[in-house]
């Protein structure tokens, strides 16, 4: 008999994208496909999205399309964790479980759609937590890295502890293990992620691991410096600004890591951070990263702000857009403020009508923006050191899509190589540059997002 088949959506952000690539992985192990369409799956899986009220519109919707479809629909994921809210909109849905509940989804899945013993692969889960025949989610040469769960803050915006839990960091050794195996299986860029990456460690008191046969502690640097030795590209996101991330800038500087932090600072006005109790609010961070540039000169730094947030008042909005002015971020995204249910910022007194919201969102971009560009624009006339996404070669266009250190995938800028040029040219820059690769490339031109430019031989 054909293998079972299953059918997979998954929304949301990459640490959800990671649990989307576990279930895959076992379901895979147990014997089944995955259904790239609707009809001719036994079951869909739906992976969930739940931290804001759009998120879990989008979340509804996808089951509906799903239902709509199939019919046979397993919900899982943040929103998962409020089944009531689901089955108020989709009461035959088949099953509903929350986020990182792995083997309750993997059980539905058996429940309503049985494995057969022949396809099943043999496979000891106690032993290797990513087995080489893992699914991915992503391209081949780059890989998420999870290295914890849940999150110990308190912010008021957010309800990912009450979602995900307090912080779980995961056996340094168990990272380490499968960072290797990724970059045996030919990734060239792992992006570290968690809720709080520079937290790593602190619940289970910065624990001595073991890798093979070496001690590592579990905290940020020690991870760092053992995964610089790996050969590939290391980008560290969901950073917050303590006083020991100055430690891992060094390391940058060496190469042995990327010189880029995601950031969340969310906003400047010591005001609004109180309200909203964003961790190492009190910190001097313009001074801190000024301090960053002058030991890496090439470090990029993305972060993302609420506009908007209850109480923020003008002389709260202008302190911010004078404080970007002063940080010069390399890439930053902006939201206006919007309830979440069950985050207590919901209680605030003074919101911000949604007009002004819509305004000053705008404010912040148009002023990020000439940051932005301004700061591309430095690197025209520069080599820079880039990895290829994509490559296309036809008879109207010639030229491949990277990103070059400072651009992290789907989120950030592009590096378009152009890669035109007489017979004999176009034959060696395809010899020299395919999907994975990392080369060369002299920037001729920039925007206010993208870098331009060609090989350097």
């Amino acid at each position: 008999m054909p293998a079972p088949k299953v059918g997979f959506v998954s929304l949301g952000c990459p640490k959800a994208l990671v649990d989307s690539e576990r279930i895959l992985t076992q379901l895979k192990l147990d014997g089944y496909e995955v259904s790239p369409s609707y009809t001719d799956a036994e079951v869909v899986v739906v992976n969930t999205c739940g931290f804001l009220d759009s998120a879990k519109q989008e979340s509804l919707d996808a089951i509906g399309e799903a239902m709509a479809e199939n019919g046979r629909v397993i919900v899982t994921g943040c929103m998962g964790g409020d089944e009531q809210a689901i089955l108020d909109v989709h009461p035959d849905v088949l099953a509903v479980s929350g986020p990182h509940q792995y083997e309750a989804v993997v059980s539905a899945v058996h429940q309503h759609v049985p494995p057969l013993p022949e396809h099943k692969l043999e496979h000891n889960p106690h032993t290797d937590l990513v087995p080489p025949q893992g699914v991915k989610l992503t391209p081949r040469h780059y890989a998420y890295l999870k290295i914890s769960e849940g999150c110990n803050h308190a912010c008021t915006f957010c309800i990912i502890p009450d979602l995900r839990g307090k912080l779980v960091s995961r056996p340094v050794g168990d990272v380490l293990d499968e960072a290797e195996r990724l970059v045996k299986s030919g990734v060239k860029e792992l992006l570290v992620i968690s809720q709080d990456t520079s937290a790593y460690g602190v619940d289970i008191k910065y624990r001595t691991g073991f890798w093979q046969g070496r001690p590592v502690k579990s905290r940020m640097l020690d991870l760092c410096e053992t995964l610089g030795e790996l050969g590939v590209w290391v980008r560290l996101h969901y950073v917050y600004p303590y006083p020991h991330v100055d430690n891992v800038i060094p390391l940058m500087a060496e190469g042995k890591i990327l010189p880029y932090l995601d950031i969340p600072f969310q906003h400047s006005s010591p005001t609004v951070l109180k309200a909203m109790k964003r961790p190492a609010h009190q910190e001097k961070t313009l001074d801190r990263i000024h301090a960053w540039r002058r030991t890496c000169p090439d470090l990029t730094l993305r972060s993302t702000f609420i506009a908007g947030f209850p109480g923020e008042t003008d002389a709260d909005f202008e302190h911010l857009l004078d404080w970007l002015k002063e940080a010069q971020l390399d890439r930053v995204g902006c939201f206006k403020y919007e309830t979440v249910e069950g985050a207590r910022a919901n209680a605030l007194p003074n919101a911000v009508p949604e007009a002004l919201k819509q305004e000053r969102w705008e404010r912040l971009m148009e002023t990020q923006q000439l940051i932005s560009a301004t700061r591309l624009q430095s690197k025209v006339g520069r080599t820079l050191e880039v990895i290829v996404d994509e490559v296309c070669i036809d008879e109207e266009e010639h030229g491949a899509v990277a990103r070059s250190q400072g651009d992290a995938p789907e989120i950030d800028g592009n590096v378009f190589i152009d890669l035109s040029g007489d017979l004999s040219r176009m034959t060696e820059n395809l010899q020299q540059v395919q999907c994975g690769d990392v080369v060369q490339v002299c920037i001729g031109d920039a925007d206010d997002y993208d870098l331009y430019g060609h090989l350097e031989f």
